[in-house]
């Protein structure tokens, strides 16, 4: 297990970002786990204006693999008064494999309050709950996991309670990306117990909170897919914290070799 923190302390910085080494236990296949490489280029990201608002949303698109050395980039591409818009890439030997697009915006004032029904009433795990983890080889190793099965109900459907192993340190926003993408796709469920590939292509996420935060670093991810056909599966996800509060929503585009 590496965690997060022990690969940003060992990154080489650069002008505008960090060149790092993405550990085999942090792989997917031949690929990093799309959460690690979003927290890698957020915290890029972070670290090129000053004074950043809090995080609001993010596009992601997982354009290639990205394995072994990567070097990390940040650009400005505008700030205003409320929002900016930061640029992060992530190139390795094999070329650019990630980009994401970054919006930093403060908080307004509103008439608008509408709390969407979207509190959770799942307790998250008890002390002595038995939990699980991936093998170590696998990026979910870094992971401990605890499904609800009964409560997810969706022919596609995953809902799981999910911790790094280790996030002492971690900028909450950081931890909040890192764990966002540890579900399998939905549409993988569709298959039985037949092994199909599936490759996320593009990834939304919209934060539903400027300062996320949970207890014991339980987080409860939810991804369904109500549509997969054509090679394609588009799904919906949520996170919340430990007591139930949304803290994101996003929705997610899945290819399907198989």
């Amino acid at each position: 297990m590496t965690p997060i923190r022990e690969i940003l302390a060992k990154a080489t910085p650069l002008e505008s970002g960090f060149r790092a080494e993405i550990p085999g236990d942090w792989l997917q296949g031949r690929t990093a786990y799309g959460g690690l490489s979003s927290a890698l280029a957020l915290h890029a990201a972070q670290a090129i204006e000053p004074d950043l608002p809090p995080l609001r949303s993010a596009q992601v698109s997982f354009i290639g693999p990205l394995s072994g050395t990567v070097t990390v980039t940040a650009t400005k591409l505008r700030r205003g008064r409320t929002a900016a818009f930061i640029q992060a890439d992530i190139v390795s030997d094999a070329g650019l494999g990630f980009r994401a697009i970054f919006v930093f915006m403060a908080e307004q004032p509103s008439r608008v309050e509408l709390a969407g029904r979207l509190d959770s009433s799942i307790a998250p795990p008890a002390p002595d709950a038995t939990l699980y983890t991936g093998p170590d080889e696998f990026f979910t190793g870094n992971f401990n996991f605890l499904d609800m099965k009964d409560a997810a109900k969706g022919e596609a459907e995953w809902l799981r309670w999910a911790r790094l192993r280790d996030y002492a340190g971690l900028d909450p926003m950081v931890e909040v990306l890192a764990l966002a993408d540890a579900l399998p796709p939905a549409a993988f469920k569709l298959f039985g117990k037949d092994f199909v590939p599936l490759s996320s292509v593009t990834w939304i996420v919209n934060l539903l909170t400027p300062a996320p935060a949970t207890t014991d670093g339980w987080w409860l991810l939810s991804a369904e897919s109500q549509h997969a056909v054509n090679g394609g599966s588009s799904q919906t996800m949520m996170l919340w914290n430990a007591d139930g509060v949304p803290i994101a929503q996003g929705m997610q585009s899945v290819a399907i070799f198989g």
